[in-house]
């Protein structure tokens, strides 16, 4: 674990040296759990939000986009449920007065039993070799059973008492458990309690008539509220989606591990409109499409997984989450949701309007149900960050760090280093940047020995390098070197747009 603990400081570190996160107002002491992206950061995020809105509208003939207001008529949330049952269970532990999730105490715990479970398959698998029945020694070893059948009963009774709102059970499983601070071992614990998680906000002139207001918990109600809108102008027929992304606050009082958990972050939600019935048809659809897009950027199908709900939200019928292996375990990535008719329903309860869907195949209308799938572009990014941080031991025995991330999503897909600041090479370096400028985002570096040019471009996450020597001035041609494998090529300056094509279109990379 400690391993793991000193990865996600070095990524956390990264982040700030090379300029992709800065702790929010830092001039003031910064405000806890909000960060601002810094110059390669708005990039980053830029390309991997480029990179899911391309795949999920422009690649979907029956998917558009929409981008609504944050702020809301107050009673959307009403009918949403939040300002009811937006809440999570909070708990306190006396000697340290730390504030934790009550559920994330339990899920932790729940999560080291299957840890424990694993490594005793993967020590098994290891003496037995070619031999070895996984699914035999799963259902027969006493001490692997032991460990899921437990894990699997603690979350059950968790979901039970969560449902049924018996937040001192809640309390009593975390007794039970002898779960400590994992700060302090301290196991002197306060009640259960729940906190609605809404940033309340004023909407007028005076304090006497404002309108109290929401900042958006989601961003998923702009799009119900329009889906009649955005069926009758766009003559959409069932199925259909529609795409968003955009800013949501959360009053996170648990806010950790660095951008992960947020209270003001950023949502790619799509909302797929169905046929009563054909909702499950359609979840196996977007569960198996949303993990091939995230296996597309190559970050490893063993650092993947699904995670099915024990408890279901009140509005749904299935549930599951992607989840990805970050530094601090596997945590929830994406969700996918079946919905059923609840949103649509309550809106049209509340707002007295008709959200309603006429098919002219079955003749009749109906309110459809919804399949949405929704991932936080911040963790996303941390997922991207993360995995790609790498130090690599070199064949002379020195060691670099190297950002290897998908040349899709790097900030700055070339940068161009003329050798020697003389002889006309920066100006040609320098022509060389403006050209590639209309169709990549490029830089220009010249200070130090090209060697370390290389290391810093190398840190920094760039694919490319090309270098400009006195041979260019002869015969037109550059090297260009590859960031992963280091390995130079020498080619015409003509051709250096067509190679940077090759590596980092979308339509390589989704296809």
């Amino acid at each position: 674990m400690a391993n793991n603990e000193d990865q996600f400081k070095k990524v956390v570190s990264h982040a700030k040296e090379y300029g992709y996160i800065f702790g929010s107002s830092e001039i003031y002491d910064g405000l806890s759990a909000v960060y601002d992206y810094a110059q390669n950061g708005v990039e980053l995020k830029n390309n991997i939000r480029d990179y899911w809105w391309r795949s999920m509208v422009h690649m979907h003939q029956n998917i558009v986009g929409i981008d609504a207001a944050i702020l809301m008529h107050p009673t959307t949330w009403k009918a949403s449920g939040h300002v009811d049952a937006f809440n999570d269970p909070l708990i306190d532990n006396k000697d340290s007065k730390k504030r934790y999730r009550a559920d994330t105490l339990v899920e932790d715990y729940a999560e080291k039993l299957n840890i424990k479970a694993q490594k005793e398959i993967a020590k098994a698998k290891k003496r037995f070799g070619e031999a070895f029945d996984e699914e035999q020694f799963v259902t027969t070893n006493p001490r692997v059973v032991g460990y899921l059948t437990k894990k699997k009963d603690v979350l059950e009774r968790l979901a039970r008492s969560l449902d049924n709102e018996d937040l001192a059970d809640v309390k009593s499983l975390i007794e039970e458990l002898e779960i400590a601070d994992p700060e302090t071992g301290s196991r002197n614990w306060t009640d259960v309690r729940q906190f609605n998680l809404m940033f309340g906000t004023q909407l007028g002139a005076s304090a006497e008539s404002a309108t109290k207001l929401y900042l958006r918990p989601e961003t998923a109600q702009g799009i119900f509220v329009n889906f009649l809108n955005v069926q009758k102008t766009g003559r959409m027929k069932i199925p259909f989606g529609i795409a968003q992304t955009g800013k949501a606050f959360r009053n996170e009082i648990v806010a950790r591990q660095f951008i992960f958990r947020m209270r003001e972050f950023e949502q790619m939600e799509m909302q797929f409109f169905v046929r009563p019935g054909e909702e499950m048809k359609w979840y196996d659809y977007w569960k198996e499409t949303r993990l091939n897009w995230h296996l597309s950027l190559g970050l490893g199908a063993e650092n993947y997984r699904f995670h099915d709900h024990e408890k279901l939200a009140h509005y749904a019928n299935a549930a599951a989450d992607i989840e990805f292996n970050f530094p601090f375990g596997f945590k929830e990535l994406e969700g996918i949701h079946s919905r059923t008719d609840f949103d649509l329903k309550a809106h049209e309860k509340y707002s007295g309007k008709k959200l309603q869907f006429f098919d002219p195949e079955l003749n009749e209308s109906y309110v459809p149900y919804v399949v949405e799938t929704s991932i936080g572009l911040d963790r996303m990014f941390l997922a991207v960050l993360s995995h790609s941080l790498q130090e690599e031991t070199l064949d002379d025995g020195s060691t670099r760090v190297v950002l290897k991330l998908p040349s899709v999503l790097a900030p700055v897909k070339a940068a161009v280093l003329p050798l020697v600041k003389k002889d006309g090479l920066q100006e040609i370096a320098q022509k060389i940047v403006d050209e590639l400028a209309w169709d990549y985002n490029v830089s220009y570096d010249e200070k130090d020995a090209v060697g370390r040019r290389y290391r810093r471009q190398d840190a920094a996450g760039t694919p490319f390098c090309i270098t400009v020597d006195h041979q260019t001035k002869e015969d037109n041609t550059v090297t260009i070197r590859d960031r992963d494998s280091m390995l130079q090529e020498r080619i015409p300056i003509s051709e250096i747009a067509g190679k940077i094509k090759e590596l980092v279109s979308v339509r390589n990379w989704l296809s």
